[in-house]
C-alpha cells in the first residue's frame, strides 16, 4: 500500500492532464451525440485509432520509444479535439485524412509534444476545409430522424437506405446559412434567423453543445489547468467587432450571440487557445494571443470566404506567438528596468 503525505503535492503529469481534458470534453460529447446522433461516437473512434496508429508509425520511423509517447494521450486529445470541430456525419476518410495532417504534419514534423508551434487539431482542420470546404459544409440537421444504422452507413459507405432524407445529413451550419443568405441579399439577417434550423439563440442543438463546451472548459479552469486570462480575452475579442457590427447595422450582422454560440467559438476557448505549447505564456501575451483570435476570427466569419474561422484565427496567432512572448516578458525583481533578456 502507498502512503501520499497530505501535504506534498502529486505531481502534475502530461497524461493526468490530459485525461482530465478528456474528462472535460464528456458533456459536450454526450449533448452534441443526442442533438446530432451516434455518429459522433464514430468519428471519435476513427480519429483516435488513426492518431494513435499515425504517432505509432512515426515514433518507430524516428526509433523513438513509442508506449510513452501513446500512454500520455496527447494524440488521443488531439483527435477528440478535431473530430469534435469535423462534419458529425462526414464520410470516414475526411476524419482519417484530417487526423493524419494533424499528427504527421501538424506535431510529429516538428518533433512530438511539446515542439509543434501550431495546434494540431487545427492544422488538420484547416487542411480539409480548403482542400473540401464542400464537404465539410455538410453538417447535417439536429434531433435528425435517421436512425444509427442509418446515419453509420452514410459514414462509411456514403449512401443511405431508401426512403431516407438526404437533407438531414447535406444541410450546411447556421453560419454557413446565414453567410451565404446575406451574400444573395433579399433577406435580413433578423428574417433569415427565423428558420428554425437558428433554434432560440442561433443554431438549433448546436447552442446546448456550445454551452456543454462552456461547462468542460469551466471545470478545468476550476481544476487550475487552464489560465483563465485567454479564453476571456478570446470572448472579449469576440465582442469587440460582432457588437460594434450589430449594433451599427443589425439588418446584416448576426448579434454577438450568435458568433458565441456557433462554430466552434466555446470549443476553442476552453480546449484550443489554452493549448500550453502552441500558444502564448506570459499573462499579458495570452490577453493578446486570446484577444486577437477572437477578432481575427469574427472578421474572416463575417468578411471573408469562409463561414467558421476558428482555426484560420490560431493558427495565425500561433505564427505570432514568439513574438508575443518574446515582447511581453514581465519584469524581473532586482533588475533595473528590465524584462528578461
Amino acid at each position: 500500500m502507498s502512503i501520499h503525505a497530505t501535504h506534498i503535492a502529486r505531481p502534475v503529469t502530461v497524461s493526468r492532464v490530459m485525461l482530465k481534458v478528456l474528462a472535460a470534453l464528456l458533456p459536450g460529447i454526450a449533448v452534441s451525440a443526442y442533438c446530432f446522433g451516434p455518429g459522433v461516437l464514430l468519428q471519435l473512434l476513427l480519429a483516435t485509432v488513426t492518431a494513435l496508429g499515425a504517432e505509432a508509425a512515426v515514433l518507430r520511423l524516428r526509433q523513438r520509444p513509442v508506449t510513452p509517447a501513446l500512454a500520455d494521450l496527447s494524440a488521443v486529445v488531439t483527435a477528440w479535439l478535431l473530430a469534435l470541430s469535423m462534419p458529425p456525419l462526414g464520410a470516414w476518410w475526411m476524419i482519417v485524412l484530417a487526423t493524419l495532417f494533424a499528427i504527421v504534419l501538424g506535431k510529429q514534423v516538428y518533433g512530438g509534444l511539446g515542439h509543434n508551434p501550431f495546434n494540431p487539431a487545427m492544422v488538420g482542420f484547416a487542411v480539409m476545409i480548403v482542400s473540401f470546404p464542400a464537404q465539410m459544409a455538410a453538417w447535417g440537421t439536429p434531433l435528425t430522424t435517421l436512425d444509427a444504422a442509418a446515419q453509420l452507413q452514410w459514414i462509411v459507405t456514403h449512401t443511405l437506405p431508401a426512403g431516407s432524407n438526404l437533407d438531414a445529413i447535406s444541410s450546411a451550419t447556421p453560419l454557413d446559412v446565414l453567410k451565404t443568405g446575406l451574400l444573395q441579399g433579399g433577406q435580413t439577417a433578423g428574417q433569415l434567423l427565423q428558420q428554425p434550423r437558428f433554434g432560440h439563440w442561433g443554431n438549433a442543438g448546436g447552442e446546448w453543445v456550445a454551452l456543454a463546451w462552456a461547462l468542460g472548459g469551466l471545470w478545468l479552469w476550476q481544476q487550475k489547468l487552464i489560465p483563465w486570462r485567454t479564453p476571456l480575452a478570446m470572448l472579449a475579442g469576440v465582442l469587440a467587432v460582432s457588437l460594434p457590427l450589430w449594433l451599427w447595422q443589425p439588418a446584416h450582422y448576426a448579434s454577438p450571440l450568435f458568433h458565441l454560440l456557433n462554430g466552434a467559438t466555446l470549443l476553442a476557448a476552453g480546449f484550443i487557445v489554452t493549448d500550453p505549447v502552441s500558444g502564448s505564456t506570459t499573462p499579458l501575451g495570452r490577453l493578446i494571443f486570446g484577444f486577437l483570435v477572437g477578432v481575427l476570427m469574427v472578421v474572416i466569419r463575417v468578411f471573408g470566404g469562409f463561414p467558421d474561422a476558428v482555426a484560420f484565427a490560431v493558427l495565425i496567432m500561433n505564427m505570432a506567438v514568439p513574438f508575443i512572448d518574446q515582447t511581453t516578458q514581465p519584469r524581473v525583481f532586482g533588475r533595473k528596468g528590465g524584462r528578461h533578456a
